[in-house]
């Protein structure tokens, strides 16, 4: 075996032992990209969402817990005290762990974004078929994934309800406009007479 292939799988068992122990917390849209060309520093860049402090926290735990039992250095942490952005720096590999609005607003995917790396050892619904991956909405932009996937389901729209609610209002009266008596108006006017 060269030396290259053993590097290669190396870097491989690596990035399998991080994006496991993402996994095993729950991270949310895990992508990881080849940063050879890039960067002398690191050959993988993996980023991954948490939903709060204490998740990102978590999976930072369980990434150090995941690389430590794969037989890796004890990687090094940094962000952990706010857990709105946590860094795991393995080496050949980091890992960005990173809250939802954080990573949108710095969009490392289209830092490091250059080359995706296909995950072989990915859970069922990174495998699914093209036809199934347009079917659940995947392939849309993350914030239409996230409108697709919310289980909030919409208010219906308040027209119809206050046609209805107008509908069961019974109908108001209104009293009819007192007219002057017209009859004893002339009728003053106009001269009696005597019998």
């Amino acid at each position: 075996m060269s030396s290259e292939t053993a590097a290669k799988k190396e870097i491989q068992r690596l990035q399998k032992a991080i994006v496991d122990g993402l996994e095993d917390v729950k991270a949310h849209d895990i992508q990881v990209f080849n940063t050879l060309d890039l960067s002398p520093l690191f050959e993988r860049v993996i980023i991954a969402s948490g939903n709060s402090n204490r998740q990102t926290k978590a999976l930072a735990a369980s990434v150090r817990d995941a690389v430590k039992d794969a037989g890796f250095d004890k990687p090094r942490i940094e962000g952990e005290d706010v857990g709105e952005w946590i860094i795991v720096d393995c080496g050949a590999a980091v890992a960005h762990i990173m809250q939802p609005v954080i990573r949108q607003y710095y969009r490392l995917e289209e830092i490091w974004g250059d080359k995706p790396v296909r995950l072989k050892n990915a859970s069922a619904k990174r495998a699914k078929p093209a036809a199934t991956k347009a079917a659940a909405g995947e392939g849309k932009t993350p914030a239409k994934k996230a409108a697709s996937k919310s289980p909030v389901k919409k208010a219906p729209a308040k027209a119809p309800a206050t046609k209805k609610a107008a509908a069961k209002k019974a109908p108001v009266k209104k009293p009819a406009a007192k007219k002057a008596p017209a009859k004893k108006a002339a009728a003053k006017s106009a001269p009696r007479k005597k019998a």
